[in-house]
């Protein structure tokens, strides 16, 4: 409903220009082709994933529950932005109309605002499973899966609602140009020519909320997992439990210092170019990689995969 009133009241208003970084690159369509290659390997990477943990039972735990959901996240968070980005420049039409620009506004942040959470949700799935193995099928259990991630969810959805309708009612005068490949907050802003100081105060305090709460998680959970390593007897243990959380680590890292640049750092430090590099880190680059490193670097997903790619020749001799 709201989605829909929100479209209504733009029918009369100008579209936006997204400039992209096509227009800069000297080959744009040989940069198009490798894009659309990431794009496609980025979404049938984590669709296996996805599909490996659904399919092994031995994979159906807490831990490759949230992996899933972090996967389906990242083909989604992919699926906003780089297909209108390689139409736009397919069809050589770089235009957007406001409705288009801030359902993608809308989705980009519910996505981002889930994921900083949902990553957050992994960390503290890991602190119970290490620190607290004996405890960790009830603390764990199926339905505090569920609602830890539905708290992801109406959190991240929460960030989407209350900046995607305000960015949007600001009164832009001058140039449409957006000088990004799709519409993000802080580009879509600088277009504006009314003072948008104390908003952009008030989503900078957003802003650190949305990532002090995670990385607060994140922070005692990994230090409270690596006092418990520490005291491990086991070293084949040892060795397990980090290379599970580095894995992790390594994913929160990319996600987070790219999302800290973007909307903590002030603006002297940001130039469009420089915006729009750090932006494929997490829009495009970040899904591509999520599953690499949650699978090459895990036993029990590359046992699933030979498991299935068992079935599958099995499956093709007994046909012939």
């Amino acid at each position: 409903m709201y989605i829909m009133t929100r479209m209504n009241n733009y029918t009369r208003q100008s579209d936006f220009t997204l400039v992209g970084f096509f227009s800069q690159s000297k080959h744009p369509d040989l940069l198009a082709v490798v894009i659309f290659v990431v794009f496609l390997m980025a979404l049938s990477g984590n669709a296996l994933l996805i599909l490996l943990i659904h399919s092994d039972s031995h994979l159906h735990t807490p831990m490759y529950f949230f992996i899933s959901q972090l996967s389906l996240v990242d083909m989604i968070h992919i699926s906003v932005t780089v297909p209108r980005m390689l139409m736009d420049q397919v069809l050589g039409s770089h235009k957007i109309s406001a409705a288009a620009c801030e359902m993608q506004n809308f989705l980009y942040l519910t996505l981002v605002g889930s994921e900083f959470f949902l990553l957050a949700a992994m960390s503290y799935d890991r602190y119970v499973a290490i620190c607290h193995p004996l405890r960790y099928p009830v603390l764990m259990n199926h339905r505090v899966c569920l609602l830890l991630m539905s708290v992801c969810w109406f959190l991240g959805s929460l960030d989407g609602f209350m900046l995607t309708p305000v960015t949007m009612t600001f009164p832009f005068c001058g140039s449409r140009e957006i000088h990004h490949f799709f519409c993000e907050v802080p580009a879509v802003t600088k277009l504006s020519c009314s003072d948008t100081w104390l908003y952009e105060t008030l989503m900078y305090l957003c802003c650190v909320l949305m990532l002090l709460i995670p990385v607060t998680i994140i922070s005692s959970s990994y230090s409270s997992i690596l006092l418990t390593v520490h005291r491990m007897n086991s070293a084949e243990g040892r060795k397990k439990a980090l290379a599970t959380c580095s894995s992790h680590m390594t994913v929160v890292t990319l996600f987070y210092g790219a999302a800290i640049y973007t909307y903590m750092l002030p603006t002297s430090f940001h130039t469009p170019e420089k915006d729009m590099v750090v932006s494929v880190f997490y829009t495009i680059l970040t899904p591509l990689l999520n599953p690499l490193i949650y699978s090459l670097r895990n036993k029990n997903v590359t046992e699933a995969l030979k498991k299935l790619l068992g079935a599958k020749s099995l499956f093709q001799e007994t046909k012939k």
